[in-house]
């Protein structure tokens, strides 16, 4: 079985940048990365009842991370299918 995440920016400062992540629009839960302290904080878990909150927040956690090391810039969207 597929398994998809959709990533879209919520916001974005100096500091943090936060991202609404889930399965699809109607499941999404937000994660906010400290650019300065490179840490994670889960503000609401995605909650689908299919797949654990954890696999959400590390798939989130690692595509973002990949977007800055690739070119240090946060885009509007991002998907991560595994």
């Amino acid at each position: 079985m597929a398994k998809y995440l959709l990533m879209k920016k919520v916001s974005e400062n100096n500091e943090a940048v936060v991202y609404e992540f889930g399965p699809d629009e109607k499941a999404m839960g937000t994660i906010e990365f400290n650019k300065a302290e490179q840490r994670f904080l889960v503000l609401e878990s995605v909650n689908d009842g299919l797949i654990s909150n954890k696999a959400y927040e590390d798939w989130a956690a690692q595509r973002i991370i990949r977007a800055a090391r690739e070119d240090g810039a946060f885009p509007a969207a991002m998907s991560v299918e595994a």
